[in-house]
């Protein structure tokens, strides 16, 4: 008989983006490994997109609890003048204008009252509905995944009550996110982050980090071994169709384009090779897939490159997957914020498994390079580097007329989501006992 895990997760489908890929992926291969899922998640949630695509990746007769929640988007939304039916992006990015007071106020309201997250209010009543269940279908383990945080202070409430054994999944930092400092945070409300933080690290049986970067940034909040597992790629989401590539040389940007992403340095260098080469400007289209911030709008266009811009919006994930083979050039861009280093996006293993070259630019001595270096899977600059990032460019436009842009790509395997799901599971059995 398999053994049976819970996985806590406010992303689930039809929820689109990237916060549900990675524990949609681990669950549709867990049962290769002996354990069986039960997936909890919210009956209403506000997701940002949908994507109703990801429903293949389901397991057949997957156990799916669902509760209600009350989150207090609709408040916002009347506070900062949007309709109802309106998407609230996340990580700050806005699409159509720069932000005014009545925004600010209300981040402010959102970080020093809504702690840890605007889902605060479905602990209480997930860990009561949890506790029922539990008392008649027992588990072995118990996982909670964040953002939002929320889920790992309900795992936490299930801990205190029945002792099983929790993990405890970071997709992403929490007080060393690198947005924390937009909340506008009182130090009420930076402690009470900090704290709970704390106890969740602190008493969850395994922690689980995505990047090495970011296993160090939680060691200087609190000694113990935490557990790296990278996002990754799964090899059955690449199209068996033919993929005709893109006849431009399109070097294309896959997901939200927030501020911090901005690359005005490729901006300047773009600029900058269609006035001195006319062939380059001739081939050039920039491929946007996804939300763009206004503020990387406003910088496309005084760097005049508005005229070179495809702009393609929010695709399902089998759509997008297509979009990634067909692109002469993939961009990857990291934020531009202190945790630099350790930013890992889900986005960049999907990027690996076309075997069409990566153009990063980000620290040149962070966990995205050092894989990059890794695998040979594309080129390095930094956030200023502007030397270094023309010459990337030149050397991907020099390949692109040879129609030679794939690469020799080595040690991928490692990151496809059926490996990465199998030292899960390992985990996963270490704890169970």
């Amino acid at each position: 008989m398999p053994r049976r895990v819970l996985i806590i997760s406010y992303y689930w489908p039809p929820s689109g983006g990237a916060g549900v890929q990675r524990w949609l992926k681990f669950v549709k291969y867990l049962r290769d490994f002996d354990w069986e899922p039960v997936i909890y998640t919210p009956e209403n949630p506000e997701y940002p997109v949908a994507d109703l695509s990801l429903g293949k990746d389901i397991p057949q007769n997957l156990e799916v609890l669902k509760t209600s929640v009350w989150e207090p988007y609709q408040l916002y939304k009347r506070f900062v003048g949007l309709k109802k039916s309106d998407k609230i992006n996340t990580a700050f990015l806005s699409e159509k204008k720069k932000t005014n007071l009545t925004e600010k106020i209300a981040v402010w309201i959102r970080g020093n009252f809504f702690i840890p997250d605007a889902r605060k209010f479905w602990i209480r009543p997930s860990v009561k509905f949890l506790s029922e269940y539990l008392k008649n279908n027992p588990v072995d383990a118990i996982v909670s995944t964040g953002p939002p945080h929320s889920m790992h202070l309900i795992a936490l409430g299930l801990k205190k009550k029945f002792n099983i054994p929790w993990i405890a999944d970071f997709r992403d930092p929490w007080t060393k996110i690198d947005f924390y400092g937009e909340l506008h945070l009182g130090k009420r409300a930076d402690n009470l982050h900090k704290r709970l933080e704390l106890q969740v690290i602190r008493q969850a049986d395994k922690v689980i980090v995505i990047s090495d970067g970011m296993k160090n940034d939680f060691d200087t909040i609190f000694h113990r071994d935490y557990v790296v597992i990278t996002n990754g790629f799964d090899e059955e989401d690449l199209s068996d169709k033919t993929i005709i590539p893109d006849k431009k040389f399109s070097v294309a940007h896959i997901g939200s384009l927030v501020k911090s992403r901005n690359p005005e340095v490729l901006w300047r260098v773009l600029q900058d090779l269609i006035k001195t080469q006319p062939r380059f400007a001739s081939d050039l289209e920039i491929k946007l897939v996804g939300k763009v911030d206004f503020f990387v709008t406003e910088s496309l266009e005084k760097a005049g490159l508005a005229s070179f811009v495809k702009k393609i919006d929010y695709l399902p994930h089998d759509e997008v997957i297509e979009e990634q083979m067909k692109s002469q050039v993939l961009l990857l861009l990291i934020n531009n914020t202190p945790n630099a280093g350790m930013i890992l996006t889900g986005k960049f293993f999907e990027y690996m498994a076309t075997r069409r070259p990566i153009l990063c630019i980000g620290p040149e001595n962070g966990d995205a390079a050092n894989i990059i270096r890794e695998t040979n899977c594309g080129l390095i600059s930094g956030f200023e580097d502007d030397e270094t990032l023309k010459n990337n460019v030149l050397k991907l436009h020099q390949d692109y007329k040879k129609g030679t842009t794939k690469l020799n790509f080595g040690k991928i395997d490692q990151y496809s989501r059926r490996s990465l799901t199998q030292k899960l599971s390992e985990i996963l059995t270490s704890v169970a006992g």
